[in-house]
């Protein structure tokens, strides 16, 4: 079923997030719960020039790449009604037109449960023009040190879902969000004292 025939016929919806949506949804819901899609790995492959850096120094945010042997856990969001409208009216503007991400359809398996919900998800793939692709964790995480976007700094966005892991999901080892943590952390005094060594006008 496409998603333009769940808007119209279905009286709910629910929406998976990975990424900033995990804790700053922004939209109203009904309920949310934690849990995982199968296939697609979590990778901060994608660049930001909006909300976590700019046109000269692009962030690094997460996207969702295919992934047979991986899993990606998150929270996932069901609306309903009216909701449905107005959560895509607005994710279309912060992950679509500011983010450059596309929607698909995915199973979502809340946790506990053995019955997948349907659920959309907002991925950006690599024809997309601010697309960043891979690159070693100390790279990223250079990155993230530098930028800043409308909504704060790439460090921030790192860190809240680096928290949000440990509190929400102690079970699950990301491997590649704790690595590019680990490399920021390590950069932490150099950052420090650059910034002090800074003059102030």
């Amino acid at each position: 079923m496409k998603l333009k025939e769940i808007v119209t016929e279905k009286s709910s919806l629910w929406i998976f997030g990975y990424g900033s949506l995990v804790w700053k949804p922004d939209f109203k819901f009904s309920r949310s719960k934690i849990g995982y899609i199968n296939g697609f790995s979590r990778k901060f492959w994608h660049g930001d020039t909006f909300h976590r850096g700019n046109k000269e120094t692009p962030g690094r945010v997460v996207t969702l790449v295919e992934d047979s042997e991986a899993c990606t856990w998150g929270v996932g969001y069901e609306v309903h009604g009216a909701q449905i409208e107005e959560s895509l009216r607005y994710l279309n503007i912060r992950e679509s037109s500011l983010g450059g991400y596309v929607t698909e359809l995915v199973e979502f398996y809340p946790r506990g449960e053995d019955e997948a919900v349907l659920a959309l998800v907002y991925i950006a793939t690599s024809d997309n023009p601010i697309y960043l692709g891979p690159a070693s964790s100390e790279e990223i995480a250079a990155q993230i040190a530098m930028s800043s976007g409308k909504t704060g700094h790439n460090i921030e966005y790192l860190v809240r879902l680096a928290e949000f892991m440990r509190l929400y999901c102690p079970e699950v080892e990301d491997d590649h969000l704790f690595s590019i943590e680990t490399a920021i952390i390590a950069m932490l005094p150099y950052l420090i004292n650059k910034k002090r060594s800074m003059p102030v006008f």
